[in-house]
């Protein structure tokens, strides 16, 4: 549904290439998470922003964006 939504709001999915894993070596030891350290390196070489709340993230060089979490409230969470 969210992937629906997103694309008929002419956003693109971006495959992930063998430029951004190799960028990954090339980061500094920031992050541990192999997944977030990916999400980096594709947006440095892409040149695009990546908006994130991680402020571990939030340190690497480049097009990376620190923004705050929104906090959620009793109404936004999901039912148990």
């Amino acid at each position: 549904m969210l992937r629906h939504a997103l694309r008929e709001h002419d956003y693109a999915e971006l495959a992930l290439t063998g430029a951004h894993a190799a960028a990954v070596a090339l980061l500094p030891p920031i992050h541990k998470d192999p997944f977030d350290r990916l999400l980096v390196a594709q947006a440095q070489v892409e040149g695009i922003n990546l908006l994130t709340s991680d402020r571990t993230v939030g340190r690497y060089p480049g097009p990376i964006r620190l923004v705050r979490a929104r906090r959620r409230r009793a109404a936004d969470s999901p039912p148990r």
